[in-house]
């Protein structure tokens, strides 16, 4: 019997301009289909806006436009990921999602040191699995611009 489930770590798998990022399960609250974002004056350009979303408000960050990606419509394979990071809730808005994978740990691997400035500071590792690479988030500092919308929206 094969007992990598047992040493390995469940994640939401997604999609975002063509590359497989991951999250863990564990971070993530729920996965939405995106309705109304209500847009927020003056938030940084990647915050799209708020959410309302089982009694809370959200800001919602969208992830091509945080990692530099142009930014498409929203069709009806995006989603929202609200993610609980350090005590906050905030949505992630992905392309897709629509999997989860237990990753080994043995597949998962620190980013190379080659990978610097804004773009290798949101990667926590480099995961490969059926021939694929999943980059896994380093979600406290994707979600930077965050705080500083919630603190506008709280006031």
């Amino acid at each position: 019997m094969n007992d990598d489930h047992l040493n390995a770590d469940s994640f939401v798998l997604f999609d975002l301009a063509g590359t497989t990022y991951a999250v863990r399960s564990g971070d993530v609250q729920q996965l939405e289909m995106i309705e109304h974002i209500t847009p927020v004056p003056n938030s940084a350009e990647a915050v799209e806006g708020v959410v309302f979303s089982r009694g809370q408000i959200i800001p919602a960050i969208n992830l091509r436009i945080r990692f530099g990606f142009p930014k498409i419509a929203f069709d009806a394979r995006a989603r929202l990921i609200v993610v609980n990071v350090e005590g906050r809730s905030v949505g992630l808005i992905v392309d897709a999602a629509r999997e989860f994978k237990r990753i080994p740990a043995e597949s998962i691997n620190p980013p190379s040191e080659n990978l610097s400035g804004t773009s290798g500071k949101y990667l926590a590792a480099i995961a490969t699995q059926d021939d694929r690479l999943i980059l896994l988030l380093n979600l406290a500092e994707v979600v930077k611009t965050a705080a500083e919308i919630e603190t506008e929206v709280e006031n």
